[in-house]
């Protein structure tokens, strides 16, 4: 008989008994992709049916019998605890918390848009770090009581899934996903039976055409996630595949997804808002240059609206309250479009009311080696909001150079990106068995190691036994994934036999995981093959490894990568060593992060933005072995674990790999694994000496590392340290600046748009005419006073619209100043034609080559940096 199938599938939900039903808020409430209690709860009600369905608790409302449901609605214990559970969640979700003893200069609610979401891998809407980071901006968010909306996109299929051939090469499948499968909601217009008609956004498209999406509701905690959906009755079939995948398709179907999810996504929050009374936001944060085109939309809005703002106005309302945020650290991972494809895209009525050749200006490359025929989204994201970051404090640096042209005539330290240091949810990544121990011996005010500190208080044979009894749990992890890998690899189970004594539970083990460009270099460690099987195989300390990664599908040099990799973990003789595990998600993080005694990162140098997945691993007490790249670079200290050197002399790439790589053999055999036996020169003469605990030794000075490592990593790279710092730093003063510029009819920013106008126009005119300094004798001494003065040229600026600076310091041959300090000089006296004399006194304050200059910037109480016009004129 030939196979039935279904021409269509869905899932249906269980109608649950009254006692019972709050399981249901708790399945649909992604708190419990965190909450400990809330699982265990589920777990306890049917531990088959638990495992059974990937521990997802719609999925097992879905699996569990009417039968079973009645049974346990009869039970009294059940039911109670079910009740507790449901009371617990209540006063999570509105109980005041940190933010909430927060001024009033706190924005009442913070939009954030973001193209992907790492939330927990039921809900598969994320690739890698960029997601996973914006999953735990939402989780910390809730935590702290911010009132962040998140804004994204529903893909069909997600991310891909990723398996190997026979010949070790990747392979995606793209399994589509069933949205009422997920613990999502479908936004519906209000009707008396609460069975209302999907709310709907629309954007039009070039020939006719339109782009409808429907809403779908994730709450994650105290946080609603809207995302964009598609696939919907009314649209033709190539707008329906839209969101068919994270990153999917090029060109045309790329471009559209980023206009549905920045233009649709303002669209979706406004109905949103509209149906729920929820405040407007009153600040927007762009993360990446993916959801930029949400400042056109807020633009057309502004202009269309009830005070008909020009473009300049509404523009400088818009950026005052946006804050954008790169995460790329090379030129190559921006997002370009041709700008003629743009031009296509809002002459179909985008953006009725804006400009389109405006809107082209705001993404052009017109700078210094730039395309102009290029529209550029992380330039388009810089020029549409007042406040820009990096995510750790080199990528900052990174980003101020890799953007200078946007601000020519300014010094890299001047241009105006700030830097918020990636976290990570620590109730997501930290490992049971820590929350437990802190749990018990501290209290529950000290779970999931909120007292850091405390971890001082473990005696060394405790720590080193929770770390073994996690690195049992990765190899048997490890020994089951394998083993599934190789069968989708087409081995028989009668050639598999090997992989149940795969890796040892008391052997070093050192982890690899993350995206696969070939900037991170995953290959770095078979730079010299032999070494590397030396290192697997030493008779006294061995090491053993785990790595994962995906490749982009497109990237076939990141593909070969990875096949080079897996045919050298396919030699019997050090397969049992090291291994690579396909299909890397939330699910095997939860057991490699706390499984590894060390955490491996060795990109090419500056080019990791933060790397996010060796914060994961210290919060388990795992050491960092990595290049000073990314967080590492600010917050190694030489004892919570090693910095891999770089090679700097200026060395070709062949000549610089082979120059890390033999840096990080020379650590692995030196350092690292015999510290990790216990058998280190100092320990061996009784300086940190290894303990006796049963039969076992302890490496005392590695279980110091440790303590070290979760005292001090631990609050600094938590998600709460980031939110916390993205508040203060960021959406506070953002909600400031767009209060300001809306207050009184738009009052401020319609002022600032007209002086902006008047200061770009007279600009090419302004100069400083000549300097003056008086009072330094032929024989200056440190402590005399400079007078300066300086005539400058204002046209038809007054001295208001300006600050004119004398910038001193340590002058070298080439006159070029370090150790630069600024002193603001003052109007003196008009001189007639525009003409002022600006003076003020400076300090000599140090020997050696001193040296000064002036220059002239835009000054205006609503700038938020100096440097924000890109205008400067140096004498």
């Amino acid at each position: 008989m030939a196979q039935v199938k279904a021409i269509r599938r869905f899932t249906v939900r269980t109608v649950l008994p009254e006692p019972i039903r709050p399981l249901a808020r708790l399945a649909t409430n992604l708190r419990w992709s965190w909450h400990r209690p809330t699982r265990e709860l589920f777990e306890s009600l049917n531990p088959r049916v638990w495992a059974q369905c990937g521990n997802d608790p719609v999925s097992f409302l879905g699996l569990v019998g009417r039968e079973d449901m009645h049974r346990l609605a009869t039970d009294k214990d059940v039911v109670a605890r079910v009740q507790a559970a449901a009371a617990d969640l209540d006063r999570y979700l509105t109980e005041p918390r940190w933010y909430q003893g927060l001024g009033s200069d706190a924005p009442a609610s913070i939009a954030y848009f973001s193209p992907e979401f790492g939330i927990t891998e039921v809900l598969p809407q994320y690739s890698g770090g960029l997601g996973i980071l914006a999953g735990d901006h939402l989780k910390a968010a809730s935590d702290l009581g911010v009132p962040l909306i998140g804004v994204g996109l529903l893909y069909q299929a997600g991310y891909f899934k990723q398996s190997l051939s026979r010949d070790a090469w990747q392979q995606e499948t793209y399994p589509v996903i069933d949205p009422d499968g997920l613990p999502l909601t479908l936004l519906r217009e209000p009707a008396a039976d609460g069975n209302g008609k999907p709310l709907e956004i629309s954007l039009p498209l070039p020939n006719g055409r339109h782009l409808a999406a429907h809403i779908w509701r994730a709450d994650v905690g105290r946080v609603p996630l809207l995302l964009l959906d598609s696939n919907v009755p009314g649209n033709d079939d190539a707008a329906r595949s839209i969101t068919d995948r994270l990153y999917g398709g090029g060109g045309d179907h790329r471009l559209q997804q980023e206009l549905l999810l920045g233009m649709g996504g303002v669209k979706a929050l406004r109905a949103y808002q509209k149906l729920t009374g929820t405040p407007a936001p009153e600040v927007f944060h762009t993360n990446e240059g993916h959801a930029g085109f949400l400042g056109i939309e807020r633009i057309q809005e502004l202009m269309a609206g009830e005070q008909s703002l020009t473009f300049d106005e509404a523009l400088a309302a818009g950026r005052s309250s946006t804050v954008f945020t790169t995460h790329t650290p090379v030129p190559a991972g921006i997002d370009r479009f041709e700008a003629a494809q743009i031009q296509h895209f809002f002459e179909a009525g985008l953006a009725p009311d804006v400009p389109t050749s405006r809107i082209l200006d705001l993404g052009r490359e017109n700078f210094h080696e730039g395309n102009p025929f290029v529209f550029n989204m992380a330039v388009m994201g810089l020029r549409l909001a007042q406040r820009a970051n990096g995510v750790a404090k080199l990528h900052g640096e990174v980003s101020r150079g890799m953007f200078s042209a946007l601000w020519p005539g300014f010094d890299h330290s001047e241009v105006p990106i700030t830097s918020v240091t990636n976290g990570v949810h620590v109730p997501t990544w930290v490992d049971p068995r820590i929350s437990k121990l802190a749990r018990e011996r501290f209290g529950p005010e000290a779970e999931v190691m909120g007292r850091w500190d405390l971890a001082y208080n473990v005696s060394d044979a405790e720590v080193w036994a929770l770390r073994r009894e996690m690195r049992v749990s990765l190899v048997e992890d490890v020994r089951r994934r394998l083993r599934a890998a190789w069968k989708k690899r087409g081995a028989a189970d009668a050639e598999l036999a090997w992989t149940d004594s795969v890796l040892d539970p008391d052997v070093l083990t050192i982890g690899f995981a993350r995206r696969v460009p070939t900037y991170k270099r995953l290959t770095l460690m078979l730079r010299d093959p032999e070494r590397l099987k030396a290192l697997l195989l030493h008779k006294e300390h061995p090491i053993q490894l785990v790595i994962a990664g995906k490749s982009h599908p497109a990237d076939d040099a990141g593909k070969k990568m990875i096949q080079d990799l897996v045919r050298f973990t396919d030699d019997p003789a050090v397969r049992h060593r090291i291994v690579f595990l396909p299909n890397y998600d939330i699910a095997m993080a939860r057991t490699l992060f706390p499984g590894c005694d060390v955490w491996l990162n060795n990109p090419l140098r500056p080019l990791e933005a933060c790397g996010t997945s060796g914060m994961k691993a210290a919060i388990n007490g795992s050491l960092n072995l990595s290049v000073l790249d990314g967080w590492w670079d600010e917050m190694y200290d030489g004892e919570n674990g090693w910095a891999i050197p770089t090679a700097n002399n200026g060395a070709s790439a062949d000549e610089r790999d082979d120059i890390e790589a033999a840096a990080l053999y020379e650590l692995l055999e030196t350092q690292v694994a015999p510290r990790f036996y216990g058998n280190t020169v100092s320990e061996a003469a009784g300086a940190a000496g290894p303990s006796e605990s049963g039969h076992e030794k302890i490496p005392t000075h590695w279980v110091s590392m440790i303590k070290h490592t979760l005292s001090h990593l631990g609050p600094a790279v938590s998600a709460e340290r980031m939110l916390q710092d993205y508040v203060n730093v960021l959406y506070r003063p953002a909600a400031v600046s767009g209060r300001e510029a809306v207050a009184g009819s738009y009052a401020q920013a319609k002022a600032l748009a007209a002086w902006v106008a008047k200061v770009r126009a007279a600009w090419p005119q302004l100069h400083v005419e000549h300097v003056d300094s008086l009072g330094v004798s032929e024989d200056p001494q440190i402590g005399d006073t400079l007078q300066v003065h300086a005539y400058v040229g204002l046209h038809n600026l007054s001295p208001q619209d300006v600050a004119v600076e004398v910038a001193y310091g340590q002058a070298a041959d080439s006159d070029e100043l370090a150790n630069v300090t600024m002193v603001e000089l003052e109007a003196k006296e008009e001189l007639g034609n525009g003409r002022y004399l600006f003076a003020g006194s400076i300090v000599i304050d140090r020997s050696g080559s001193f040296g000064y200059t002036v220059r002239v910037l835009p000054k205006h109480d609503a700038l938020a940096s100096k440097a924000e016009l890109g205008l400067i004129v140096n004498a």
